[in-house]
Order: C-alpha cells, then sequence, then structure tokens
C-alpha cells in the first residue's frame, strides 16, 4: 500500500462542514441511450440530451469542485481544459489528461483499479453475469478484457463497439444513493429498484476492495435483510430492507436522521438502526417518515441544511405551517387525513424511550440548537417561497436538494426563481457558477473567502435525471463545524 493510500482518510460528521473528499461519476454514454419507453424503469422522468448535459451543466460541476477542494489540479490550467483541442479529456475517467484527483473522485476510475486485480476481476465478472444473465461465452471474453474497459463496459453496458449488452446504469451519477459516510463508517445501502442493482455491487466491490479504503474495511456496514424473509408471509417484497443514501442524513457527530419514503422501507431502517447503535457509531437516529410518494422519493428532496441554523425546505410536507405557506387544497383536507410527516427519535442510551416531534421544523430546530449549539434562532427557506404553486414546482426540479461545500455555501439549481428570491430574502449573495469560477481562477475571490452564497448551477437537462447537487454528491470527507 502506498503511503498515500494509507493516509486518505475518511470521516463526516456534518452536513455542512468544510467538504474535503468526494465520490461524484461523471455523465456516461448510457445516459444517452436511455430511451422514453424504459425511462421510468430507470428512474429518469425523461431522455436526456447527453453532450448538453456533459458540457453546459455537470463539467461546471466538477470545475467549481475542484477550486473548492483541490485547486492545483485547476488553477491556472481553465484555458487549457476549456479549449476545444483538448475535447473534455479533464473531465473524461481513465483518460491520459483525466484530472485523477484524489479529493474529487471519479468512481468509474476506483472500479477500474479494482477490476486490475485477476481475483476481483474474476469474482465480479461472474456476479455481474450472473445478475444480468449472460451467456458463458461472453463471461468469459468479459474476463479478458482491459480493466479500464471493462470498467466503462459495466456501468454504460455497452461494449467497445457501441453494442449493448445489457442495460445502462444512468442513476449512478446519483452517487450518495448507494453509500452514506457516517463519522468514520461507510453504510452501504440496499437500493430499492432493480434498475440499481448492478452499482450497488459495484460499489460494494470498489469499498471492500480498494486500497485507499484498506484502513476502513472493518468500518463498512451492510444492511443485510430480516432473517429467513423469504419465509414469511405475503409477496417476498412486502418485506425487503431497502434504504437509499438521499434518506440518510449525518447532522452531527452523534446523530443521524433516516427517512422512510418511497425508495427506503420501515424494515430498511431498523436494520441501520441496529447497525448503527450496535457498532457504537451514533447516539441518536431520528426516523422521518414522509408520504410514500414519487414527487418527494427521498427527504433529502423535501430539505436539506445550508448553515448550523438554517434550512431549506418544503412547506406542504410540514405539520406546523403558517397558513401562507398552505397549498389552497389543504383548507379543504381534513387534518388528520393531511400528507403529513411522522418523526420519532432514538437514543442508543435509552432504547425504550424514543421521543417524537410535532413537525420538520421542531425537529431541525432541536438539530441546529441542541446538537450544533446554534446562537442564533432557526431559520427556514421554503421552496418557492412557500407560495403555491411555485412551491410544488420547484421542488420537483430539486429546490431543496442543496449540497453544501461548506457552511452557508451551497449549490442549486437555477431554475428554481421562487427559491432563489426566497434565499435574497433571506441575506445570501446569489452568484452564477461561471461567474463564479472566473472569479476563483482571476484571484478576485477565493473558496476560502465566500460566505452566506447561493451558487446557481445550469439545469435544463441534469433537472430531467430527478436529482440535485446533495444526490450527485457522496462524502467521504469534511470538516469538523
Amino acid at each position: 500500500m502506498t503511503e498515500q493510500n494509507q493516509s486518505f482518510k475518511v470521516g463526516v460528521s456534518t452536513e455542512i462542514g468544510r467538504l474535503r473528499k468526494l465520490l461524484i461519476h461523471s455523465p456516461d454514454s448510457g445516459l444517452g441511450k436511455v430511451v422514453p419507453s424504459k425511462a421510468q424503469d430507470w428512474l429518469f422522468e425523461d431522455i436526456v440530451h447527453l453532450d448538453t448535459m456533459r458540457k453546459g451543466e455537470y463539467d461546471y460541476y466538477v470545475k467549481l469542485l475542484m477550486y473548492f477542494l483541490d485547486p492545483d489540479k485547476i488553477k491556472g490550467k481553465l484555458a487549457h481544459i476549456d479549449a476545444e483541442i483538448s475535447d473534455r479529456a479533464f473531465f473524461k475517467p481513465n483518460n491520459a489528461e483525466f484530472h485523477n484527483s484524489l479529493a474529487v473522485i471519479e468512481i468509474q476510475n476506483l472500479l477500474s483499479d479494482v477490476l486490475a486485480d485477476p481475483s476481483v476481476r474474476k469474482k465480479l465478472v461472474a456476479a455481474v453475469c450472473a445478475i444480468e444473465g449472460c451467456i458463458y461465452k461472453l463471461q468469459m471474453e468479459l474476463l479478458e478484457t482491459d480493466p479500464i474497459v471493462l470498467a466503462r463496459i459495466f456501468i454504460s453496458g455497452s461494449l467497445e463497439n457501441d453494442v449493448m449488452i445489457f442495460a445502462p446504469i444512468p442513476n449512478l451519477i446519483f452517487t450518495r444513493d448507494v453509500g452514506i459516510t457516517i463519522n468514520n463508517y461507510i453504510l452501504l445501502n440496499k437500493p430499492a429498484k432493480k434498475a440499481r442493482s448492478r452499482e450497488t455491487l459495484l460499489m460494494r466491490y470498489i469499498f471492500f476492495n480498494h486500497a485507499i479504503f484498506s484502513a476502513y474495511r472493518e468500518n463498512i456496514l451492510e444492511i443485510p435483510d430480516p432473517v429467513q424473509h423469504f419465509l414469511r408471509p405475503g409477496e417476498e417484497d412486502d418485506h425487503r430492507t431497502t434504504l437509499e443514501g438521499g434518506d440518510v442524513m449525518t447532522v452531527s457527530e452523534n446523530h443521524v436522521i433516516i427517512g422512510c419514503s418511497e425508495r427506503t422501507s420501515a424494515y430498511g431502517a431498523n436494520e441501520a438502526i441496529k447497525l448503527l447503535f450496535e457498532n457504537n457509531v451514533i447516539e441518536k437516529v431520528t426516523v422521518v417518515k414522509i408520504p410514500n410518494k414519487r414527487d418527494f422519493m427521498h427527504i433529502d428532496t423535501v430539505f436539506t441544511q445550508v448553515k448550523r441554523n438554517v434550512w431549506t425546505l418544503l412547506s406542504s410536507i410540514s405539520k406546523y405551517q403558517l397558513p401562507k405557506l398552505l397549498d389552497p387544497i389543504n383548507f379543504l383536507v381534513e387534518p388528520d387525513k393531511k400528507e403529513i410527516t411522522e418523526i420519532i427519535q432514538f437514543n442508543n442510551k435509552f432504547p425504550q424511550k424514543p421521543k417524537s416531534f410535532e413537525s420538520i421544523e421542531a425537529l431541525l430546530d432541536d438539530v441546529s440548537q441542541t446538537d450544533l449549539k446554534s446562537t442564533e434562532p432557526t431559520k427556514f427557506i421554503y421552496s418557492g417561497n412557500g407560495v403555491f404553486p411555485y412551491d410544488s414546482r420547484e421542488q420537483w426540479t430539486d429546490s431543496c436538494n442543496l449540497l453544501a461545500l461548506k457552511e452557508g455555501v451551497v449549490l442549486g439549481y437555477d431554475r428554481n426563481d421562487k427559491t432563489i428570491e426566497a434565499f435574497k430574502n433571506n441575506g445570501f449573495q446569489i452568484v452564477k457558477v461561471a461567474d463564479l469560477i472566473a472569479d476563483l481562477e482571476s484571484g478576485k475571490i477565493s473558496a476560502d473567502s465566500i460566505t452566506d452564497t447561493l451558487i446557481l448551477m445550469p439545469s435544463a437537462e441534469l433537472s430531467r435525471a430527478r436529482g440535485g447537487f446533495h444526490c450527485m454528491s457522496l462524502p467521504i470527507l469534511r470538516d469538523n463545524i
């Protein structure tokens, strides 16, 4: 093991501490092969234009991450990176000119690294071919394939001649869903949909076999199914443990929030709690049950943290609401039949005394004041400025799904106009990513000096995939706050 691998650190105890390392996956050719008839099976709302998604949107995300997390890899090189002659080589995994950052880490590179080990390659080829139903001859051909090419095949589903041999895994761009870092542990998740089975398998092999994670192998937790679930009455799916990273938030060193949602089952939340408590990873787990709707999907589609005392939130899922924040329809629904959240907190020290919260606001206020020791009142910035129908429209395009690069500096989509207004009203600067990158490159501003800022990212194609920048990140190292 190299000295670099030995010094590689994993640790996340906050949603807002300065981001130092994360896993991402750049949009690959498989995304450009999603067809309309299969889009929803593969969890997309629409087909996307791959070139626009890459050059006009995701590349800005990578550049910005580099300026904040690994500036030496990009500072002074922007002109070359943007030159047409480079053909986006800086952004292409396993390319000779790829950035190869150990802070902004590309999953495809990690996969090709582990496939270079013949023993691992043999096992993973067999496993992938089993779940994809490949013929034996194809399995033997894949075994002889170069690791870099094989990683690309496993992710895109296509051979080098562009012939597809199995479905793409377009959701791999949403890296948070396959794993979550909690303190210095990594919880491997269990996605709910069959479309994500292969990416879960690939991530398991990466975490357990890549050298950079070797010091943490004993700290990798896998969620099992309930014992003998296959013998229980009813459909087998009724007893599945599913849990996705968009439903898990490490809000402080002693507290994790887990959502029960369209994608995370009560069984999944229960097994995660047992694992976290048995391994003394965390002291408190709060379960937030949100309506089981495609609109919401995960808890990070309805709230994320901006500062220790500031959160962005969809008002219509809250039990406690001001009349002006209500959808008109809610006035016509009996209170006990309204779609509301249920919130219960479990404490490892007092397992028989769970605590409940009457609203999302009450829970998040408790996190800010009790866990994070905020000295200021807790504030909520509501999706669409809390006005119907903009709140619902903008939540659909991820107004609440924000990624904090550091406390108070968050990334969001440029299309959510009313939410942007709400940020302005709460004293935040609003800046377009292209302008910010130009200022970072020129030295007019530094990553350290930026405060209370919403960075607007282009979103025409990325937003079709139904995920924001919180989804498109798997933080593995943040500063404590």
